[in-house]
């Protein structure tokens, strides 16, 4: 059972870091008030959080924020409640697979019914038993897959690499807000709030306040080809960008032939369901590859409305593409305008003496800020650190149309090359 005092504790200290002033009075206020409320579902927690730990409406935002990264369907109040008998509900599509699908009938978005899905597990035993048996399988797990290519692991292999993606911490990119917040260690001056703390001191300004710049997450942009080319590492991916809109309030879109938004279809709260309705919402699924098609109907119909402005943009694709590569690039040329920085995720580097040659892929790398594989459970992470650090690496300061990768420059020549 977990300790309701530690949690509580440090679900506290995490707030604070991220800037909501919880003091350990309120973080026990918080875990007495749960002790005493009994909460049976996760949104009741966050409304009993935000009821003691949340002093203004300014911190709404992050404790929501935090409170999706700690508690992301990991807790089951059961166990706060010494009722360790109650099965969680089962799913409402028994039965059903969809692209990314676990494949087991009883899980929901909080727990797995029964066991775990890993190695070793059986429903039967002591929970302590249980626990110890998922840990060390869990272990096993990203030891033995960790360098692993998805196109190589097996339908086993694959779902126990969708249990383990599920756990990944999700973290945003930041920027700096426009307004500032009051703050013991800013470094600029509040006048005004100085002039009116010095009016108890007769007009001496003893008191001085301070403010400093506040962050907020930057908008995440995933697009991800579904093409033939791409289906041993399709479903991975839709595991992965489901996660990130859940998390980070990221959009999501698809492509083979044409491109599809799955943003409403990823965030609903049931995995099975999601998946069905991703499926159902891309009929092109495994058909052919028009990267530029799909990336000039996101530009015009989403990027320049708003989405991509200042966004961090990731696409999953291996540049495979049946058209002219002069589309990709002049579609890339306007995405880099409008984007802060641009990742792209191509299986196909991480194979032995790669180089980016393919049509496709040489016309869109001009334009790419961040060039890794994502083949693997360990790339994945190489892929979520580039989302969480593309705000420290900055915009680009060349136009578009640079190399980006001064590396790759002889490779695009030879590219060219008649």
């Amino acid at each position: 059972m977990p300790d309701l005092a530690d949690i509580a504790a440090t679900f506290g200290h995490l707030l604070h870091e991220a800037g909501v002033p919880v003091t350990p009075e309120r973080s026990a206020r918080f875990a007495q008030v749960i002790a005493l409320a009994e909460p049976t579902t996760v949104v009741d927690l966050a409304a009993l959080g935000r009821t003691t730990l949340v002093s203004g409406r300014d911190q709404i935002e992050i404790f929501d924020r935090v409170f999706s990264q700690v508690f992301r369907g990991f807790l089951d109040m059961a166990e706060f409640r010494g009722d360790s008998n109650v099965d969680p509900p089962p799913s409402s599509l028994p039965g059903d697979t969809a692209p990314g699908d676990p494949g087991r009938t009883g899980e929901t978005h909080t727990r797995p019914r029964g066991a775990s899905g890993l190695p070793g597990d059986d429903e039967q035993g002591s929970p302590e038993e249980e626990e110890s048996e998922s840990v060390l399988a869990a272990v096993s797990v990203e030891e033995r897959l960790g360098e692993k290519d998805f196109a190589d692991c097996s339908d086993d292999e694959l779902r126990l690499i969708n249990a383990l993606i599920a756990r990944l911490a999700f973290l945003p990119p930041l920027r700096l807000a426009r307004r500032r917040r009051r703050h013991n260690a800013g470094t600029r001056l509040d006048v005004r709030a100085t002039l009116r703390a010095s009016h108890r001191t007769s007009g001496d300004p003893v008191t001085r306040v301070y403010r400093r710049n506040t962050r907020r997450p930057r908008r995440v942009v995933l697009i991800a080809d579904v093409s033939g080319s791409m289906e041993p590492y399709a479903r991975i991916y839709l595991h992965l960008m489901r996660g990130a809109v859940r998390a980070l309030g990221s959009e999501a879109f698809v492509f083979a032939t044409r491109l599809t938004r799955l943003t409403r279809q990823l965030g609903d709260t049931h995995p099975d369901v999601a998946y069905r309705n991703a499926a159902l919402a891309a009929p092109d699924w495994s058909g052919g590859t028009r990267i530029g098609v799909a990336l000039k109907t996101f530009i015009d119909q989403h990027g320049r409305r708003g989405m991509a402005r200042g966004a961090v943009v990731v696409i999953v694709s291996d540049g495979w593409e049946v058209d002219d590569p002069r589309i990709i690039s002049r579609s890339m040329e306007q995405l880099a305008r409008l984007a802060f920085h641009i990742i792209w995720v191509n299986p196909r580097k991480a194979a032995t003496g790669y180089a980016p040659l393919v049509g496709g892929m040489a016309a869109a790398m001009p334009y790419v800020d961040t060039f890794v594989s994502g083949h693997s459970l360990g790339a994945l992470e190489a892929v979520m650190a580039a989302i969480r650090d593309s705000a420290n690496d900055g915009r680009r300061r060349s136009t578009p149309g640079s190399i980006r990768l001064p590396e790759l420059t002889p490779l695009l020549a030879a590219a060219d090359a008649p």
